[in-house]
């Protein structure tokens, strides 16, 4: 059988080139959207009177049980015909016969993947957003749960504040909010057709590319040709989002896998997403959770990878452009891994919340509170930074606690302090009292968790 494009060639290619050259081991994974683009193609072309509506027929007919045999399993490409496109009309041509060349009337490949990859992403972008959903989910669960739950809340991974941890996880809910928002803003630019502008300059056909489209369910078309057969900025932007994402998730997963650890013991990962050590036996890792924080190094490459191809692209189509496939293929299948992991493993942790609440009476977290106490009372500022911070580093050289310290010893670095100091340098007083907007206050982390109900499904 000769190529569907050779008869320019006096030459065949070896076996070896024509291997390197093909995408189909990797571009299959659009077989699908191949044939529905064909479809709209080929009946916007009967509508235009470009085939008879007896072609249509056979052409309709005959890729519907290519489809169906896809859906099976049960087709088999070759290399030979290098990507989906080619052997999806060789198939064609055994079910139908010479009648299958008709099809790519008034198309190119060119305009042909673009589409296949439209179609595609516009698709994954929606179980994309679905997946972040139920992460959010997870998160707002246990946030529900433990607004009064009192942590420390880290700057520099060092101790600053108690906080509710009902807002520590409402702020990676809402970071996932800005992801999903990122997607769907997304699809307005995933959601255009490229089909009918040929290889590069359209065609002398009088086809109707707005028909087409309303057939694939796009809302707009490519007003440009060049553009549309060479733009892989929705794959680009599907990419950044994603090495966005996967970076909010690694650094969730970050900090499970310290509260996990012996010297925090926050939480407990259930099992089902832990494993152990072949040579240590009383190991459990929090492996799901690292593979989560390592692949997103993958996504960030995927996206470095095809930032780099387009980088020196002249116009129109160079088949530079074929390596933008598995980078996208294998971010969506990263990504969606990712989320399901995320929220399984989220929904079944346990927060000991007793340890955290422990871990905020053991620590110099209050300070800030001693020193808006002190300025409550009149003193200036920073005077009162400069008080507290003497007190504190006295405190340290005796090994107590703010909370431990006399009242004559506060009386003897300020006159302003008073019993009711002590209630003021209560973790849970200091948590309850921040109730500013966005604040970690239980009031304000109720309102918080009010707004972020409005962001999930109503069947969450």
């Amino acid at each position: 059988m000769s190529k569907l494009w050779g008869g320019r060639f006096e030459q065949t290619a070896s076996e070896w080139v024509d291997e390197f050259g093909a995408s189909i081991h990797f571009d299959a994974q659009l077989v699908l959207e191949d044939i529905e683009g064909s479809i709209a193609h080929v009946t916007m072309l009967g509508e235009q009177h470009i085939l008879t509506a007896d072609e249509v027929t056979q052409i309709v007919a005959g890729l519907n049980t290519l489809a169906n045999k896809a859906k099976a399993d049960d087709l088999t490409f070759n290399v030979f015909h290098e990507d989906i496109h080619m052997n999806l009309e060789a198939l064609l041509h055994e079910e139908i016969g010479p009648v299958a060349g008709k099809m790519h009337t008034a198309r190119s490949r060119n305009d042909q993947v673009a589409t296949d990859m439209h179609l595609y992403l516009k698709r994954r972008v929606l179980e994309t957003i679905d997946g972040i959903e139920s992460v959010q989910k997870a998160l707002y669960d246990h946030a529900a749960q433990n607004v009064e739950s009192v942590m420390p809340g880290y700057t520099h991974l060092q101790r600053a504040q108690p906080v509710s941890l009902a807002h520590h996880l409402l702020a990676y809910f809402w970071m996932l909010e800005r992801d999903k928002e990122r997607f769907s803003d997304s699809l307005k630019r995933i959601d255009m057709s490229p089909l009918g502008a040929g290889a590069l300059a359209g065609t002398t056909f009088p086809i109707d590319r707005h028909r087409s489209a309303e057939l694939l369910g796009f809302d707009q078309v490519y007003p440009n040709s060049l553009d549309a057969v060479s733009d892989r900025d929705f794959i680009l932007e599907f990419l950044s989002n994603a090495s966005l994402l996967m970076m909010h998730l690694s650094r969730f997963c970050e900090e499970l896998i310290l509260w996990s650890s012996e010297e925090y013991r926050f939480i407990t990962i259930s099992d089902v997403f832990s494993t152990g050590s072949s040579m240590m036996p009383q190991k459990k890792n929090p492996d799901m959770a690292e593979l989560v924080r390592g692949k997103s190094g993958r996504v960030v490459g995927n996206l470095m990878g095809l930032l780099t191809i387009m980088k020196g692209l002249p116009l129109a189509y160079n088949k530079d452009l074929q390596e933008d496939k598995e980078g996208m293929f294998d971010t969506v299948k990263t990504v969606q891994g990712s989320l399901s992991i995320m929220a399984g493993m989220i929904q079944d942790i346990t927060f000991h919340t007793d340890t955290m609440k422990q871990a905020t009476e053991r620590d110099f977290s209050n300070a800030t509170e001693l020193a808006d106490y002190l300025t409550a009372k009149g003193m200036p500022f920073r005077e009162a930074h400069e008080v507290t911070g003497t007190l504190v580093r006295y405190c340290i050289d005796q090994r107590l606690y703010l909370l431990e310290l006399p009242i004559e010893m506060y009386q003897a670095h300020s006159e302003l302090i008073e019993a009711d100091v002590y209630e003021a340098l209560s973790p849970m007083t200091a948590v309850k009292r921040r109730n500013s907007y966005g604040g970690t206050g239980f009031d304000a982390v109720r309102t918080q968790l009010k707004e972020a109900k409005k962001n999930l499904p109503t069947h969450a």
